[in-house]
This record gives structure tokens, C-alpha cells and sequence, in this order.
């Protein structure tokens, strides 16, 4: 997998078009696409949006056509981004809570989730989760990265 960077727009758009409730996109955004060594085509994207300066916020919703996509390297750069490159204190997701597999990856990665019901809709709870830049630096993913150049 490799990383795709300066083409937010097209990246955004694949996240938007993957991911149900989001016809009407991300607004300003960056995002950063993940392609297959191979077939040199877009398989994921992260989108980072909704970003609030004052605070350190920002929002991380992604989308993949292919579960080989978070490697090691990508996960990485995935917080990276918000936490060294703009200096975030805080990344919120939001996740169905009918997304299990979603849920489950969020707690896995360190984020503190926080049931919302009605969230997604009527009939649809959801998840807000939180990941600080202190539980990021300090998680199992990413010891072992801080310091190292990285590749994609």
C-alpha cells in the first residue's frame, strides 16, 4: 500500500461516496488516500475535517473498498498527520453503533468511545469517539514509530 498525498478533493469524494449519510461531502478538508502497490488504484482515504484551531479539534472519517489497507505505516501517518503535522490535542470519530467491526477497531487504536443514542437517526445509535494526542503517542501502534523517518 502507498500513500496519496495533494489530491484531497478526489480522495474526499471516495471517503463521501463510501460511507452512508455523507452525500453532501466534507466541506474543507484534507484528506489522504491509500493506493494498492499493484494496481495502482484508490483502495482508502482519510478525510480530516471539521477542524477547530482554537481547541486542537478535528474530525477523521475514512472509507475502504479492501480491510488490507491499515497497515502499520498507514495507521501511522492516519494520526500523525493531525497530531504532529497540525499540531491537534484531539481527533473525533463517529461511527455507527451497528458498525462493530468499526467499533471495535476505534477501542482498539485507544479511542474512548461515547454512546449517542439516536445519533445516526431514529432508529440508529452512535458512537462519538475521542483519541488525544497523549493516548496517541502512548498507544501500542505507535511506540515504536516516534523518532523514524517513515515510508509509505
Amino acid at each position: 500500500m502507498r500513500l496519496i498525498f495533494g489530491n484531497s478533493e478526489a480522495v474526499a469524494q471516495f471517503v463521501a461516496n463510501l460511507t452512508p449519510g455523507c452525500e453532501n461531502g466534507f466541506g474543507k478538508c484534507q484528506a489522504i488516500g491509500v493506493g494498492d502497490d499493484e494496481t495502482g488504484e484508490l483502495v482508502a482515504g482519510m478525510v480530516f475535517h471539521d477542524w477547530q484551531p482554537g481547541p486542537g479539534l478535528i474530525q477523521i472519517s475514512s472509507a475502504s473498498k479492501s480491510p488490507r489497507w491499515l497497515t502499520a505505516n498507514v495507521r501511522y501517518m492516519m494520526f500523525s498527520y493531525p497530531f504532529d503535522q497540525i499540531g491537534c490535542q484531539m481527533v473525533v470519530l463517529q461511527v455507527s453503533a451497528n458498525n462493530e467491526r468499526m467499533v471495535r477497531i476505534a477501542k482498539a487504536f485507544g479511542f474512548t468511545p461515547y454512546l449517542i443514542k439516536r445519533m445516526r437517526g431514529r432508529d440508529e445509535d452512535g458512537y462519538v469517539f475521542t483519541l488525544t494526542d497523549d493516548d496517541w503517542r502512548n498507544s501500542k501502534f505507535t511506540r515504536k514509530y516516534h523518532g523514524q523517518a517513515l515510508s509509505a
